[in-house]
């Protein structure tokens, strides 16, 4: 019964957050650059109603795994209002997810499409959508309370993968405040990295599925499953 309580209330506590976010206009060059693209759209999605605010984490309150990726797609996430809904990207990362049990479809396109993730939480470093996807140091450094609390109210959480080295770097950093990770160096990011951070904690690297690294052969399936694989062997009991 204690564990339903504490689940419930963890459950809210994220839900409250996620409000927080949407409604967080720290970085105006973002602000600005948000409101942009979902006011001119592109032709392809021109009968859609872009989301354009930051978008909030989601997944399970009780994960063991968490994903840290680098920020919306300004036509993905930025129209869509969900991580990683509705671009390239998020085809490769819920393909991998579905294919480890993470996550009950292997497809994500919109908020309402029954996706559903299981010990599983997905988040970013920059929480809105970037000009050339390329957020700021400081824009960075904006959103990190924001992964501090989740990492704070996520306590079930054993495993991490950085996708791409600003996610790996912004995971690190962040677990070394929030869980204390006995070192304090930055480990060099690398695909398959895997840091034993201490305490059954595990801070994986891979490169992010975004069409530049997928599309030239930089980042393969086999390669990406292979991240997944690892994370789904140390969480074994």
């Amino acid at each position: 019964m204690e564990m339903g309580i504490n689940a419930s209330a963890r459950a809210r506590s994220l839900k409250s957050l996620c409000k927080t976010i949407q409604a967080c206009e720290r970085c105006p060059r973002l602000v600005r650059w948000r409101r942009q693209v979902a006011r001119e759209k592109v032709k392809r999605f021109s009968d859609w109603h872009y989301w354009g605010k930051p978008v909030a984490g989601f997944g399970d309150p009780r994960a063991r795994l968490m994903i840290v990726g680098l920020a919306p797609a300004a036509h993905g996430a930025n129209r869509t209002g969900r991580m990683f809904t509705g671009d390239r990207s998020g085809d490769w990362l819920y393909r991998a997810l579905h294919r480890h049990g993470f996550a009950n479809q292997e497809t994500s396109e919109h908020r309402d499409d029954g996706l559903g993730l299981t010990d599983c939480y997905i988040t970013a470093a920059c929480r809105c959508a970037p000009p050339q996807n390329k957020p700021t140091r400081r824009e960075i450094q904006a959103c990190r309370p924001f992964l501090l609390n989740e990492l704070e109210l996520l306590s079930n959480v054993k495993v991490v993968i950085g996708l791409g080295r600003i996610g790996f770097d912004t995971a690190f950093d962040s677990l070394t405040v929030s869980r204390s990770a006995h070192d304090s160096r930055r480990p060099v990011f690398g695909h398959g990295v895997d840091i034993d951070l201490g305490d059954t904690l595990h801070l994986l690297g891979s490169y992010h599925p975004s069409q530049q690294n997928t599309f030239t052969g930089r980042l393969t399936e086999k390669m990406f499953n292979a991240v997944f694989n690892r994370a789904r062997l140390l969480l074994q009991p």
